[in-house]
Formats: structure tokens, C-alpha cells, sequence
């Protein structure tokens, strides 16, 4: 297992104790270096051809920094890097997992192929952020309701996607559909 990063600067920086905008610059590989204890590369550098599969977090980082869905939604650009990584997996069939935002980055890429983050309705309040999926179908892709705790597996893209974040649930549950996505990906190795 190896991490990676753009070496690009963050989009903004937010004061999570605050809540709140924070005036600094940040670098994405140098905070993603902070979470990862040191262990990871610049993202120009991962090879396909190394690696049996890949798999994207989610999170504000990636609608922030992996590409402009934050601001830009269905009409958001993916960073370079971040696109010729899902192209070069996605070309020599190795399987792609995303979970909580990220398969937003495959609806993106991929047209036509299939995804979930959760559900289209915000069932009991608990997917807060389910235009989401209306956004994934506006740009060609099916979005595939499921429950926090699974994934869907593409099987003609070797793509697989779980929710995550993308609900309001227990963090055990979240666990557990990260989990099964991790799982699938394994399979698809």
C-alpha cells in the first residue's frame, strides 16, 4: 500500500476548531503527508503498472482539491493528475474505489459508467446532499441507491463506491460500507 498526493496548494483553508475560513496557504501534499505520518508520494509519480487497484477518500478535500465540484458541481474540472490516475487504472482494467464525494470524480471521467453515494432522496434526514445523485445522472452516469453500509460494483468498469460521509449515520456503519467497498475492490484485484 502506498498514499499519494497532488503537490498542488489547497483550494482554502478551514479552522476546523472555528468552523471557520482560515488566512493561510496549505499544500495538499504536505497536509496529506501530515495525516499519512510522512509515508507518501506526489501523485505525478504513482504508476498503474505498479499497483493491483486504487482507491480515493472522499471528503472536502477531494470536492475542493481533486477537482471543483465544491464550487462548480456537475460543470467542475478534476485535476490533472487525478484524471490521468482514473484513466491509467481504468485502461488497464485494474480496479477504482471511491467512497463519501469521490465517485463524483468517476461520473466525471467516465460517462455513462455507474456510481452511488447513497441515496436520491433525503430519506429521514440522512443524506442531506442527495441532489448529488441527480447531478451524476445529468452527466450521463446511473447513480445506484444504496445504503450506508454497502457499495455498488461496476462490473464493466471495475469500479466500485460506497457513501460514506455521504449520510448521517454512526460511524461503525460508515466503517462498514467503507469496509465492503475495500472488499469488492480486493476482489476485483
Amino acid at each position: 500500500v502506498k498514499i499519494f498526493a497532488p503537490n498542488i496548494e489547497q483550494r482554502d483553508v478551514v479552522n476546523h476548531l472555528k468552523g471557520s475560513p482560515a488566512e493561510e496557504k496549505r499544500n495538499v501534499l504536505v497536509e496529506s503527508a501530515r495525516l499519512a505520518r510522512g509515508n507518501i508520494q506526489d501523485l505525478a509519480e504513482l504508476k498503474a503498472s505498479e499497483f493491483d487497484a486504487v482507491i480515493f477518500p472522499g471528503g472536502f478535500g477531494v470536492a475542493k482539491n481533486l477537482c471543483s465540484w465544491a464550487v462548480d458541481g456537475k460543470n467542475c474540472t478534476v485535476n490533472e493528475h487525478v484524471n490521468s490516475t482514473l484513466q491509467a487504472f481504468h485502461s488497464a482494467k485494474k480496479p477504482i474505489g471511491l467512497c463519501c464525494i469521490s465517485p463524483v470524480l468517476a461520473a466525471k471521467v467516465f460517462p455513462g459508467c455507474e456510481v452511488t453515494v447513497g441515496q436520491d432522496k433525503n430519506v429521514d434526514g440522512r443524506f442531506p446532499d442527495a441532489e448529488t445523485a441527480s447531478a451524476i445522472a445529468e452527466l450521463g452516469c446511473k447513480h445506484i441507491c444504496k445504503n450506508v453500509n454497502e457499495s455498488h460494483v461496476d462490473k464493466a468498469n471495475k469500479i466500485v463506491t460506497t457513501c460514506a460521509f455521504m449520510c448521517k449515520a454512526p460511524l461503525h456503519e460508515i466503517f462498514d460500507g467503507i469496509g465492503t467497498m475495500v472488499q469488492e475492490v480486493l476482489k476485483l484485484a
